[in-house]
């Protein structure tokens, strides 16, 4: 199923069909909940909270390490990361507000007071997981999942959509940690995951999406530090930023792609 072309751009490199993709989704979920069981199942800490940089280590940082070593060797062997990091396929300009919606979001939902609370280390140990998260996750669903169902000729719509939804689906793996509320989460990354794809597409590449993408875990996760989880109001913030650019896709969703003569023009 995987075999080498060489005919236009989007199609060079190694041939990849999507039912191998969700293959390799499963091996790369597989590495990060794998290895967090396995170097966390002698910690012993509050639910929903990350005590100590040992803890964010052992759980988070080094499984997505690996993950993230697994997505880039994945788009190398592929051959794939030319059209990973640009996108030639615009859309009107007003949606180039949701990235600053995001980062406006993340700024005032971002718990502060927290973070001033613990220790230098453990703040410094989140910055580079949630980037390491931005841009492995992006990688491998809104790079090489993009790129999979664009080769296999599906819509725009529809690759945003099946990315979405494998995007949102893997995060149902949390239900090992969180149960329930996995179910909810899952939900909202999809909804996160489309977003994410919009970025792509109105920046001409991943790179802004990798970057809100990790500006908006580290808000997230901010008032998970410490040894009791945070109660920060600003933090309904974000998802009411998520409702509203919901809101905002979904009344201008006939308005996303180009004007045909732009397009035509281009």
């Amino acid at each position: 199923m995987v075999d080498t072309v060489t005919q236009h751009d989007e199609t060079t490199g190694r041939r990849l069909t999507w039912p191998w993709f969700l293959f390799a989704v499963v091996v790369y979920i597989a590495i990060i909940q794998g290895l967090g069981l396995v170097l966390g199942q002698d910690l012993h800490y509050e639910a929903g909270t990350i005590p100590d940089v040992e803890t964010m280590a052992r759980t988070m940082t080094i499984p997505i390490a690996c993950s993230m070593v697994f997505a880039a060797g994945f788009a190398t062997w592929l051959g794939w990361w030319p059209e990973i990091w640009r996108d030639h396929k615009p859309v009107r300009r007003w949606v180039r507000v949701i990235p600053i919606v995001f980062v406006g979001a993340a700024i005032l939902a971002c718990d502060y007071g927290n973070l001033v609370d613990q220790k230098v280390g453990l703040v410094l140990l989140l910055a580079l997981t949630t980037a390491m998260v931005g841009f492995t996750e992006e990688l491998m669903f809104r790079g090489v999942g993009v790129s999979v169902f664009r080769r296999g000729g599906f819509t725009e719509g529809r690759v945003a959509l099946w990315t979405s939804l494998t995007f949102g689906a893997v995060h149902l793996t949390n239900a090992i940690s969180t149960g329930g509320q996995a179910i909810a989460q899952a939900l909202v990354v999809s909804f996160a995951g489309y977003f994410f794809y919009l970025i792509r597409r109105g920046s001409g590449g991943i790179a802004l999406a990798m970057a809100v993408h990790a500006i908006w875990d580290f808000a997230l996760i901010s008032g998970s530090l410490g040894t009791s989880k945070s109660v920060y109001a600003p933090a309904i913030v974000a998802p009411l930023a998520l409702v509203v650019i919901g809101i905002v896709v979904f009344r201008r969703r006939h308005r996303i792609e180009p004007e045909a003569d732009l397009t035509a023009a281009a």
